[in-house]
């Protein structure tokens, strides 16, 4: 008896591509040079689909709002996958006899923390001080005012480079601060998350959030190109306070500062180069462990090839 062949038809993608494309653009600091290939997907599904497409050997990174990175002059090799305003679904979903939010990796997390507040939940008012996407702060554990993201986490959705899909709970993460690893094994990447929240006053979480943002714009340089807090605060101490104390606050390589308004900050002030950032980053580093014996960790994530 004749069997047929049985084969796989993928979709067509739906995505935008484009090659060569200025990092600079994407990314908070507004430096960094191209990457080899970009791609936006349509949605969950034509990422999944774009993942399938690729070599398994093909270079690839997850770019949100490109806060916390610093990608060098020289550019990336590889395909970047840009997620904000791609993975963008935000909602109330029921999940394990609770209500929770469902937010796709893309949505910015200070948008969530809204959502929360106009749906009467409590506990996502720090999200708002986070200047990044979901999957970032996902990806790191960001934090700030003494809350941070897997502390809200009932579940996340993951892809893998097979366009697969799985859900994880967090104990199947090492957790930590600033730090989040996979115990699975394979090479995932954060899709979406359900968050869990009390039911609270909505009215009080949408003064907390203004009351939040407030802070922010008082004692941080939001009117300059920015990747946010540039070292982890080392054990029982703050990174600001250590580079403060060493006189360094306006040190200057190129067009990068020390932000005089925030030590833990480094600022384009304009003209800057990735190089000029990455050098100031290390001359900070070399300072504090010289003068005060402690080495100041990065917080922001740097990638792809210097001068």
């Amino acid at each position: 008896m004749f069997m047929a062949e049985t084969r796989r038809f993928e979709p067509a993608l739906r995505g935008q591509t484009c090659l060569n494309e200025p990092m600079s653009r994407h990314t908070s600091w507004r430096v960094g040079g191209p990457a080899d290939r970009a791609y936006v997907p349509a949605d969950l599904e034509d990422l999944c689909a774009f993942l399938r497409s690729l070599p398994e050997s093909e270079p690839l990174l997850f770019v949100g709002l490109g806060s916390n990175l610093l990608v060098r002059d020289r550019g990336l090799r590889g395909t970047v996958i840009f997620t904000h305003a791609a993975l963008k679904r935000l909602d109330l979903q029921q999940r394990d006899g609770a209500q929770t939010i469902y937010t796709e990796a893309g949505v910015a997390a200070p948008k969530v923390a809204r959502f929360a507040a106009m749906h009467g939940f409590e506990g996502a008012e720090f999200l708002a001080g986070i200047p990044g996407t979901v999957g970032g702060a996902l990806a790191m554990n960001a934090g700030c005012y003494g809350t941070e993201t897997w502390e809200v986490v009932a579940r996340v959705l993951t892809v893998n480079r097979r366009g697969e899909r799985h859900e994880r709970l967090p104990g199947e993460f090492r957790i930590g601060y600033r730090s989040v690893q996979a115990t699975a094994a394979g090479e995932e990447f954060f899709a979406a998350a359900w968050l869990r929240l009390r039911p609270g006053d909505g009215e009080r979480s949408r003064w907390l959030i203004k009351e939040l943002l407030q802070r922010r714009i008082d004692s941080q340089p939001l009117e300059q190109p920015n990747a946010g807090s540039v070292f982890r605060n080392p054990p029982g101490d703050h990174a600001a306070r250590l580079i403060e104390s060493c006189g360094l606050k306006g040190m200057t390589v190129g067009g990068a500062v020390v932000s005089p308004k925030h030590a833990n900050f480094i600022v384009n002030a304009g003209g800057a180069r990735a190089r000029d950032i990455e050098t100031l980053i290390a001359r900070v580093q070399e300072t504090v462990l010289r003068e005060r014996g402690v080495t100041l960790e990065r917080e922001v994530r740097i990638v792809g090839e210097g001068e």
